[in-house]
């Protein structure tokens, strides 16, 4: 069985590169849902900004490899039933951390798209719309604060998806071919 990370900036579309490996039967983690479940905890609104404070206290509680700490336990739940597609993965510490443990069964994709075509899609979304500066922070304080670089440079393949849903899907299939 393997785990399969999608990666990459705010709008690049990893969400919807989940979507086809779900499709292909891939179970899917998502990573942000341990801080959609910490802001309502809190009792605040789900937005930008009150999302960046529960990201970034849970890795001054739980260090950089928060997310991928919290959500392993889901992973290994999920591998007894299916390869695993985990959606949002960030920190190079959260990198190291899953292939320590899962080792060459361990993928990253990431899927890269401008901050031009990225911030034009992250205001036109239904849930959680962004504005272009709110999108440029978002950007500055995941590179900054969060080490988002180096999972996506160290990506085993990569998606450009600077145009079509369809040519999109063809590049995820053809990987998702390469990992049979």
């Amino acid at each position: 069985m393997r785990v399969v990370a999608v990666v990459g900036m705010t709008g690049s579309g990893k969400s919807e590169v989940t979507k086809i490996f779900q499709d292909k039967g891939f179970s899917k983690v998502r990573f942000g849902d341990v801080t959609d479940a910490g802001v309502r905890r809190l009792g605040l609104e789900l937005n930008e900004a009150n999302e960046r404070l529960v990201r970034e206290r849970l890795r001054e509680e739980h260090g950089m490899a928060a997310y991928a700490r919290l959500n392993r336990p889901r992973i290994d739940a999920a591998l007894k039933q299916s390869d695993v597609v985990v959606d949002g993965l960030y920190s190079w510490e959260e990198y190291t951390f899953l292939k320590e443990h899962y080792g060459k069964d361990f993928v990253v994709v990431a899927v890269w798209a401008s901050p031009a075509t990225r911030y034009a899609r992250l205001g036109q979304r239904r849930i959680r719309p962004l504005t272009p500066e709110e999108s440029a922070a978002r950007d500055r304080a995941e590179i900054e604060n969060l080490n988002k670089g180096g999972p996506i440079a160290m990506a085993d393949f990569t998606v450009i998806n600077e145009s079509s849903r369809a040519d999109m899907k063809k590049q995820v299939e053809r990987i998702i071919e390469k990992l049979k």
